[in-house]
């Protein structure tokens, strides 16, 4: 067995103008109603991706129980956020959507629109999974994808984060990344062509090249089965040269930041990631100190892909289940590779949950 281990994406980190407001739009839509923490603090070990100075933020990681990964709402407390100056296309150098589970498509697709201006058609992706295309607040967008796996009944039509959509300059040295360093060995698809479900997208009449990846195993760890199975889609433009979603801009402004991944064994995935050419260029505790976030506390650490898209790693070490009672899991007490009693998340449900406000 290798010294660490992927359990699978625990957030996407979105980066957003008002963080109440976009949490809110995330409940409403998405259910993303449960609080695993929340912060507003100074991030002081960012200093690569926020123009070397430490910036006060406003964040929080919220999940939705029915499984997949969570939401990083991100927002600078002090610092005026920046958008893009530019439409953001089909392929352009990022990531560009965030994918949203969903056990019946047609079902959520009509739930949503009733709700809901930005929604594009039901559509299917190129391996005939059934799929639509929804824009945020700010414009966003989220691929909700069908998958029938429910964690725990909340009776809703979706569930959380499924994977990333991330634009690519060169698709196959960005396989080659994300099945070296991040083990995402199986090739589910590869075509190339014009695709209909991208149609309230910039760009979606050009021809792309769109690849699907997905570990062969399940990931083990702490909240692996709260996390489930999820991909990553690779997508590279034929037909216009990229941009870079972050051009110009900080990691923190509006957008997709980061795909996050749990693990497990942080010292020997350095090693590993090194090894491939890719080392951590974050470290949150290089000297192995321990670092809080709100309530939790745990390491992360920070890699790029070839464009420059960023990956995270965390390593949880605390996380809260009842914070008015003093209530922590401390994860170094257990086995890092043992799934959490589905019971734990049941009670954050009950005591985490967010409303709109």
């Amino acid at each position: 067995m290798a010294d660490f281990s992927i359990t699978g994406i625990q957030q996407v980190g979105v980066g957003t103008v008002n963080f109440r407001k976009s949490w809110n739009w995330f409940i409403e839509m998405f259910g993303m109603d449960i609080k695993i923490l929340e912060d507003d603090t100074v991030a002081e070990r960012m200093l690569p991706y926020t123009g070397g100075q430490a910036q006060k933020r406003h964040a929080c990681i919220a999940v939705n129980l029915q499984g997949g990964g969570g939401l990083e709402i991100w927002q600078y407390s002090q610092r005026k956020p920046v958008s893009a100056d530019f439409d953001i296309s089909v392929g352009d150098l990022g990531i560009f959507a965030a994918k949203i589970k969903s056990r019946d498509v047609e079902a959520f697709h009509s739930i949503i629109r009733e709700k809901w201006d930005g929604v594009g058609d039901i559509s299917t992706l190129p391996d005939g999974t059934p799929c639509f295309y929804v824009k945020d607040l700010y414009g966003n967008c989220f691929q909700v994808v069908e998958n029938k796996d429910v964690y725990i009944e909340q009776n809703r039509m979706n569930g959380g984060i499924f994977g990333a959509v991330v634009g690519v300059s060169d698709m196959d040295a960005s396989i080659l990344f994300y099945k070296d360093v991040l083990g995402y060995d199986t090739l589910l698809y590869d075509s190339i062509g014009i695709f209909d479900d991208w149609n309230i997208m910039p760009g979606c009449t050009e021809r792309y090249r769109r690849v699907l990846l997905a570990p062969s195993g399940q990931g083990k760890g702490a909240f692996a089965g709260l996390m489930g199975k999820n991909t990553i889609e690779l997508v590279q433009a034929l037909d216009h040269a990229p941009r870079k979603i972050f051009e110009g801009r900080q990691w923190g402004d509006p957008g997709f930041i980061q795909i996050c991944f749990d693990v497990c064994g942080t010292d020997a995935l350095g090693a590993h990631c090194a090894a491939l050419g890719h080392p951590f260029t974050v470290d949150s505790c290089p000297e192995g100190q321990e670092f809080n976030m709100g309530d939790a506390a745990g390491r992360f650490t920070y890699i790029e892909d070839p464009d420059g898209t960023l990956i995270e790693f965390v390593e949880t070490e605390r996380v809260p289940v009842v914070k008015k009672l003093g209530w922590f899991i401390d994860l170094k007490k257990r086995d890092p590779r043992k799934e959490l009693p589905k019971f734990l998340f049941r009670l954050m449900g009950l005591v985490s949950r967010e409303r709109i406000k």
